[in-house]
């Protein structure tokens, strides 16, 4: 129930979240190449449970902010 809250601070929900750690520190260990969607799901669920179709619709959404995530938190700090 908790992980579909969004905090106050940024929108995201803990789920989000979460995708989005693993999805940069994937990168990083790939080296900057692009990570498969049955790569991320497999390294997503060894942190919380979700369905491939809950991933697949975080990922979308968050791919459709009009404002990048790091520019939106930088804009907050200010």
């Amino acid at each position: 129930m908790l992980d579909d809250i969004p905090d106050a601070r940024d929108g995201l929900t803990r789920k989000e979240r979460i995708v989005l750690w693993v999805l940069r520190r994937t990168e990083c260990e790939r080296n900057g190449r692009g990570v498969r969607a049955a790569m991320l799901y497999g390294r997503v669920v060894e942190h919380v449970d979700m369905s491939i179709e809950e991933l697949m619709q975080i990922v979308e959404r968050l791919s459709s902010l009009r404002t990048p995530l790091l520019m939106r938190s930088q804009q907050r700090r200010r």
